[in-house]
């Protein structure tokens, strides 16, 4: 299930659910824009899981639950918790996040 934040409340996602995959974009992003289409095609693909698309610039609390330096990043939380991130805009690293969220 894929989600666009419209409110700064990740935090309540990350808790309600056991496994979330969050990207944080801008919208002035490029890399953002290139990542959204495989980031929505691999939540289609992992029904097991909640996958979050949240602007990094309206949403400073939701940022605040991983480390946010470069866009895009995607982070995995599981059971409430960060458990990796990454910092990318290829396909193969972010489906290695996938997996290794998935199989832990």
């Amino acid at each position: 299930m894929l989600v666009e934040l419209d409110n700064d409340n990740l935090a309540e996602i990350v808790g309600g659910e056991d496994v979330v995959l969050v990207q944080y974009s801008a919208s002035w992003c490029g890399n953002c824009r290139i990542m959204k289409p495989k980031f929505k095609k691999l939540a289609g693909e992992n029904e097991g899981m909640k996958f979050v698309i949240a602007d990094a610039e309206k949403f400073p609390e939701s940022r605040k639950l991983a480390d946010v330096s470069n866009l895009p990043t995607f982070a995995a939380f599981k059971g409430g918790k960060l458990v990796n991130q990454i910092q990318t805009n290829k396909l193969d690293p972010l489906t290695q996040l996938v997996n290794e969220v998935t199989s832990n």
